[in-house]
């Protein structure tokens, strides 16, 4: 029986822990405050599960429905790419085996698509009508397309190919880190890899999210594209609020 004021409770597996929180819809504000839990050693799906189900066991209330992040590409609940967690997760019914281990209703999601979800709610794009990209800048790039507040999935435009070469590999802030390029140095590649979108895709909007986006004034006004460009407001709390968003619309 489920609770009609149970707030949905998203989940966001990284590889270093394990976060959730029930969500106050109406906000875009946890209803109660994070629980983290380290990620295993190893991070390999059951043991995963069992983390995820001390998580919900401690802080969603009955009956809600429960969003589940994933570092990976997610197709109907299956994981299709695992670039930094463990390998066993490529193919495994992700969905399947948390609604089997939670006895609840679970949705799914990669993790830059519901933190662009949740921008584009409650964050650096609410309100904004047409195509809204967020790029993560981290260890990679992750993206998220939304287009007038719906979620189009696994658009993992990261690792689209520039100058032959894996966009990603030249451009994410773990690389302007190993090399230790100044500002200026990483706006220049940045610049090449959103007008590589803009030709691409036209978008009304960019959101630059990763921890990177906290010294957004170091960089975005040195990018020469012409699409508004605007750090992600929501950071570490967008891929719970986003996942919460989604299982509840599920």
């Amino acid at each position: 029986m489920t609770d009609s004021t149970a707030h949905p409770f998203g989940i966001d597996f990284g590889g270093s822990g394990i976060k959730g929180a029930p969500v106050d819809l109406s906000t875009g504000e946890f209803a109660a405050e994070r629980t983290r839990i380290p990620t295993p050693s190893g991070g390999k799906p059951i043991d995963v599960a069992d983390v995820i189900s001390d998580l919900v066991d401690k802080g969603a209330g009955v009956g809600a429905p429960i969003g589940i992040t994933v570092p990976g590409v997610v197709v109907r609940g299956v994981v299709k790419s695992a670039a930094n967690i463990d390998k066993s997760w490529i193919y495994t019914d992700a969905a399947t085996m948390f609604k089997e281990r939670l006895r609840r209703d679970v949705i799914v999601v990669n993790d830059a698509d519901a933190a662009g979800l949740a921008e584009a709610r409650y964050g650096a794009a609410a309100g904004r009508s047409g195509l809204v990209v967020l790029t993560t800048l981290g260890t990679g790039i992750g993206t998220a397309l939304v287009y007038d507040g719906v979620l189009v999935p696994n658009s993992e435009l990261g690792h689209i190919e520039i100058d032959g070469k894996d966009a990603e590999t030249t451009t994410a802030n773990s690389i302007r880190e190993k090399h230790d390029l100044s500002w200026k140095e990483w706006a220049k590649r940045l610049t090449v890899y959103y007008r590589t979108l803009e030709r691409l895709i036209s978008p009304d909007l960019f959101v630059v999210g990763g921890g990177v986006s906290k010294h957004a004034d170091k960089y975005l006004p040195l990018l020469e594209i012409d699409t508004p460009i605007v750090p992600a407001q929501l950071r570490n709390t967008a891929g719970i609020v986003g996942a919460a968003v989604l299982a509840a619309e599920a």
